[in-house]
């Protein structure tokens, strides 16, 4: 099962909420385990809320793209905002001290966390890209 899907989502809560199910859906169908499927989906919604609520403050006139490209042997998922952008080296690390109490900041940890390969760069037009790859099995990483 090979395949790409690019899609434009709205600024919205609601979208974060159809992302998550349409990458599940597909991992689903590659036969990823129910837990595989739940931390993919973790990862999706944090993804997806850092973009609509970070890159694109909610606007109604910016969109998230969302490529989602099923291989017979993973789940790569892009999204990609229409906001700033930023610099993965200059986010405060959550785990330290004085980032502890803070309620922001623990999403892009846990995005690594439940993914099998992650990165986050500024995409050509300058908002955030961020690339989440999952393989169906130990044999792909």
């Amino acid at each position: 099962m090979t395949g790409i899907t690019d899609t434009l989502l709205a600024s919205t809560l609601a979208s974060v909420d159809s992302a998550e199910a349409m990458v599940v859906e597909s991992a689903a169908a590659l036969g990823l385990d129910e837990d595989a499927r739940m931390d993919l989906g973790l990862a999706i919604r944090e993804a997806m809320v850092n973009a609509v609520a970070h890159g694109n403050a909610y606007s109604p006139e910016k969109q998230v793209r969302l490529i989602l490209e099923t291989r017979p042997d993973a789940v790569r998922v892009t999204i990609i905002d229409q906001g700033e952008g930023f610099d993965l080296n200059k986010v405060p690390d959550p785990t330290q001290g004085e980032n502890l109490m803070r309620e922001s900041g623990r999403g892009l940890l846990l995005m690594q966390a439940f993914v099998d390969e992650f990165s986050v760069k500024r995409s050509a037009a300058g908002g955030a890209e961020v690339v989440l790859v999952k393989y169906a099995s130990d044999t792909g990483r």
